[in-house]
């Protein structure tokens, strides 16, 4: 027998050589090839898409202002609103105050010339009565003649 030696050269290397590299063109062409076809595709694919989300994104932020500007100036019509309905309601009640107490002071004149007419008439039945209760008084006080 003879010693291995460290490289033996035989028909073997080429044999295996050969079948590695038929080996590498067939999972090349049936395996790797199709795979990166299908990985560049899918890349492609999922760039449109977020290129699409940007520019989605980019409608949905200006919807978003669309939206805050109808707000404001709906909040503004709703404020003006509120401000000319509070000055007609205080319109409204400021002349109702004013009928209110330009009846109350009507009451008032005519309570006091009632209260007034009814004083005149005490002091008339009271001065009868002092005339009648003076002219007693003598009559019990000073001896008949």
């Amino acid at each position: 027998m003879e010693k291995a030696a460290l490289f033996d050269f035989n028909l073997t290397l080429p044999a295996i050589t050969i079948e590695f590299l038929l080996l590498m063109v067939a999972l090349d062409k049936l395996y790797f090839s199709p795979l990166g076809k299908f990985m560049d595709e899918r890349d492609a694919k999922i760039r449109a898409e977020l290129g699409g989300v940007k520019d989605a994104s980019e409608e949905v932020r200006q919807l978003e202002e669309q939206a805050q500007a109808i707000l404001k100036a709906a909040r503004a019509e709703i404020a003006a609103a509120l401000n000319k309905m509070k000055k007609e309601t205080t319109t409204e009640l400021e002349a109702k105050l004013d009928e209110g107490r330009r009846r109350v002071e009507a009451e008032l004149v005519e309570a006091l010339a009632s209260l007034e007419g009814q004083k005149e008439e005490a002091i008339k039945a009271l001065d009868a009565q002092i005339v009648s209760l003076s002219d007693e008084i003598v009559k019990k006080v000073l001896p008949s003649a």
